[in-house]
């Protein structure tokens, strides 16, 4: 069995990276590939975290990934709040995060132009990002671009390969009563639980931290970009939802070869698993 899911993940390369069709976004004149992170020189976490507030950046939490003690810092705004509070919208709230590399010796940010199109998907509207960053240009000054890009209007129809989720095919990790589901995530996470932001009544983002053994993909397939934790977990609509990692992850790795994503193979499982712990 585990020879035959080799040979089918070995064809499906051959159809690897975004061939589903893209939805033009009607007056964008951006650069055709998006950057998906910002690099600003390094800073102390202190430091990047004051330069966020002062641009009136909310702080949802600060926490060490990777075996290399990285700092991941999640953050959001009112403006951001207000474009992720719509249904299965909202992980757009805490997409934004700012990684401190102390090796590397940079802060790598999320990007809006690229998550916010990415994850509003057919809600998205010229420049609702503009507001972010412009706020991002006045914290860290002058942004360099990463290697890791993707083309902008492919972005809300990303996938992976074919027969790899697209952005709303979610783990369902809990159905019931919104104050059921979030008073039993709390209750089951209790160290793990990283961050909690009420968007409305009735929506609920949560930051949550995987096993960590599950949490060294990381360590694997680069923890440059290791932002992407803490896992995040939507209460809204009596479900408990969170994002697939062989999306998650690859549209936070967009430069992830079939070759990388073998090497994790186990983690989409992983991650399923760990969020349904939550909800037991």
């Amino acid at each position: 069995m585990r020879k035959l899911f080799l040979l089918i993940l070995s064809v499906s390369a051959l159809f690897f990276s975004g061939c589903s069709s893209k939805e033009v976004v009607a007056g964008y004149q951006g650069p055709k590939e998006v950057s998906t992170y910002l690099v600003a020189p390094l800073m102390s976490t202190q430091e990047t975290e004051d330069a966020l507030k002062a641009q009136g950046f909310e702080i949802l939490s600060v926490s060490k990934v990777g075996k290399s003690a990285l700092d991941s810092i999640v953050f959001t705004n009112d403006h951001l709040k207000t474009l992720a509070d719509r249904p299965g919208r909202g992980f757009a709230a805490g997409a934004l995060r700012a990684l401190v590399n102390t090796e590397a010796k940079e802060v790598r940010i999320s990007n809006p132009r690229y998550f916010v199109r990415a994850f509003l998907q057919k809600d998205y509207q010229l420049n609702d990002e503009q507001p972010l960053l412009d706020a991002l240009n006045k914290a860290f000054g002058e942004l360099k671009h990463s290697e890791d890009k993707w083309d902008f209007d492919g972005l809300a129809n990303y996938q992976f390969m074919i027969g790899r989720p697209y952005y709303q095919d979610v783990i369902v990790a809990g159905e019931g009563e919104n104050e059921a589901l979030k008073s039993t995530l709390e209750k089951n996470a209790k160290k793990g639980l990283i961050f909690k932001l009420e968007l409305s009544e009735g929506r609920t983002l949560y930051g949550v931290d995987l096993d960590k053994r599950t949490m060294k993909f990381v360590d694997k397939i680069g923890v440059h970009n290791a932002g992407l934790l803490p896992w995040m977990v939507l209460v809204e609509n009596g479900k408990a939802t969170a994002m697939r990692a062989d999306y998650y992850i690859a549209i936070s790795y967009p430069l992830l070869d079939m070759g990388g994503f073998m090497g994790i193979m186990t983690v989409p499982g992983a991650v399923e698993k760990d969020i349904g712990k939550y909800f037991k």
